[in-house]
Order: C-alpha cells, then structure tokens, then sequence
C-alpha cells in the first residue's frame, strides 16, 4: 500500500538515553492538517518465557512507577537497537532469575503500541534451565521472583490478573506451542 500520511516538519519535545518523543505536522489521509506524536524506543522489548522440564515458569514482580501498582512479568527488559535480541534475552534472564538457559526459540515478533510508538519486542522460549545467581540493576531492587507452575501463569493471564503485554502474549504463545 502507499504511504498516506505527509510530513510537513518534525520538533523534538523529549529526549532522554531511553526515549525520544517528536511531534510532526502532518496531513492526515483525509487530506487535512493535524499533529502526530511519536515515541521513539531506544532498546528492543525483550521477554523470556522460561519453562523447565515439570513445566514450571518463572515470573517477576516489581512496582511499576508508570502504573503506579505492582505487576507480575515474565522475566524482560530493554536490548540495546544494534544489539541481537537473542543475546539480549540471555542477558536479561540470567539478571533477573539466575537462570542459564541452553535451549532458546524465539517465538514473537511484536509492535507493542504502534499507533504512538515505533517500539518493536521480541519474545523468547527458554528451556533446558540450570539455576545461577541473579544480577539485579538498581531499578531492580524491589523485585521478586516467582516460580510456579506454567499452567498458574496461563491462569492469572487468562483471567486478568497478568496485564503486562509481553507476558500475556508470550504465556499465551507458549501454551499454544506446548499444546496446553
């Protein structure tokens, strides 16, 4: 399909080593004049679904300051832009759960907000888990890590109590692959 939108101009209102926020004049499909908002992700989505031989998984808890609640995840994080998100994702279950993993599928290409945002995620299946010790960074220090039967973290997605879209599409994903 063609491109529908125009951009007459771009101001940069925000930009910190995460985000960048740029407001565009545009035209609109319409053919009339508005504003577009655009955040600009500087690291990649990454979560890792982590299943052991007995099928259980691993889920961290954290107080999301943007939320302003407590939220259970898959283990997940930022991968930097040139970075191969598979080695992202090692990094970052080995930080938060202290598990090395040496089996690895991705299973998710993913857009996580497009209408505002050109962040892209991707979504890992790890199996074949020996346990370490966590690496936790400082913005992590209130986290808890949970380990639980698959089939509980599929429940929780299924009945609301898992918002985090990265989880809820990579539970989801997984029991579809397992076939559970």
């Amino acid at each position: 399909m063609d491109k529908t939108w125009k951009t007459l101009s771009s101001k940069e209102i925000y930009n910190n080593k995460w985000i960048q926020v740029v407001e565009h004049q545009v035209i609109n499909p319409a053919g009339g004049n508005g504003i577009y908002g655009k955040v600009h992700f500087k690291n990649k989505a990454i979560g890792i679904v982590a299943l052991d031989k007995d099928n259980n998984t691993w889920l961290v808890g954290q107080w999301r300051y943007t939320l302003d609640e407590w939220s259970w995840e898959i283990p997940e994080g930022g991968g930097p832009l040139q970075d191969n998100a598979l080695e992202s994702a090692k990094r970052e279950l080995k930080e938060e759960t202290g598990l090395v993993a040496k089996q690895w599928t991705m299973i998710q290409r993913t857009h996580l907000s497009n209408s505002v945002s050109d962040e892209e995620g991707f979504l890992f299946l790890a199996e074949d888990l020996t346990q370490h010790e966590n690496e936790l960074e400082d913005t992590e220090a209130d986290m808890k890590v949970w380990k639980l039967p698959f089939l509980e973290a599929l429940r929780m997605v299924l009945e609301g109590k898992i918002t985090d879209s990265l989880t809820v599409m990579g539970i989801l994903k997984v029991a579809r692959i397992k076939g559970i």
